[in-house]
């Protein structure tokens, strides 16, 4: 039978650069990890890694296997946290990814909440805007926020509600340029503020109370990559701008924005997490996933998803 040790010492390898630094971590001669790794390419019958005086590198084999060895050896861990977690309050460490919009529009908020209520349990979140792979990336959780939650054979998705898109403008900038009177077509005659593109080109699509749709296409006169910047861009009248309702919420209720064409909207975004399946067994894991579910929803931050 195949020593699934091997498995773990070969992704060691890879992780650590090296044999002789996965040794000096695994406390292992390099020479019997070489030997490992030999007789496991030698039982798959395929080879597994480049080797030279200089480096190792992995060959397309190679990469493949290695992401089942990441697996596996997460599937152990979560295996041993389970079983000692079972009959105890939730402890360990979460990891998470979180867009940026995300954090700073409520998730930022809920996970000290989240520590108070479980003090034996530690968070890392890392906030940035790129696909995260929870697998590939090492984290527990990936919070994603997408018009659709896309197909995966290894991964589960656990919907937590829909963000929805305002357009908003300062009464200023209205006062100044005029108002969407007629609906989206009378948009051209605003600035705008947007986040960056590749085009220096915008697009917003705009859903009508009778099903039609329309798409206004627009060349921003103010762009940025944070989405906090443009709020503070549209109070000071600079553009209109389509945000997140949860970002500008107080900015509606005081006046300093105006929402522009309520009858049309953007499409939602569904908010959501995906994460190996066996990792919401983990019961530190479960209990963030359930927290946020809550919150985010009962806060106010996103719209419940309603069945059909």
């Amino acid at each position: 039978m195949q020593d699934l040790n091997d498995m773990l010492l070969f992704a060691d390898v890879i992780e650590h650069g090296g044999f002789a630094a996965a040794g000096r971590a695994a406390q292992l001669p390099k020479s019997r990890l070489s030997r490992r790794v030999a007789r496991l390419e030698a039982q798959l019958g395929v080879q597994l890694l480049q080797r030279s005086s200089r480096k190792l590198s992995l060959t397309a084999a190679g990469e493949s296997f290695l992401k089942h060895c990441i697996e596996m050896r997460v599937a152990a861990q979560a295996a041993f946290e389970t079983v000692a977690q079972a009959q105890k309050e939730p402890h360990g460490t979460v990891r998470l990814s979180c867009p940026v919009t995300l954090a700073q529009g409520g998730v930022a908020g809920l996970i000290p909440r989240f520590l108070m209520q479980y003090p034996q349990v530690r968070v890392e979140m890392r906030v940035l805007n790129r696909p995260v792979d929870p697998v590939e990336d090492g984290v527990d959780l990936a919070l994603r926020v997408r018009h659709v939650i896309e197909d995966s054979a290894t991964l589960v998705a656990k919907t937590f509600g829909h963000s929805r898109g305002v357009l908003v403008a300062a009464p200023a900038l209205l006062a100044r340029q005029g108002g969407p009177v007629n609906g989206p077509g009378d948009l051209a005659r605003l600035d705008t503020v947007a986040m960056n593109t590749s085009d220096r080109r915008g697009g917003w699509s705009f859903q009508g109370p009778d099903g039609s749709h329309y798409m206004h296409t627009h060349e921003p006169r103010y762009v940025a990559d944070d989405l906090l910047v443009l709020v503070e861009a549209a109070v000071l009248g600079v553009g209109a701008a389509m945000l997140p309702d949860f970002m500008c919420r107080g900015h509606l209720v005081a006046g300093r924005l105006v929402q522009l064409l309520p009858e049309w909207t953007p499409p939602p975004r569904i908010v959501h997490a995906v994460f190996p399946a066996r990792r919401a067994l983990v019961p530190a894991v479960r209990h963030l996933l359930d927290f946020l579910a809550e919150h985010l929803v009962d806060d106010g931050l996103l719209v419940e998803t309603r069945s059909p």
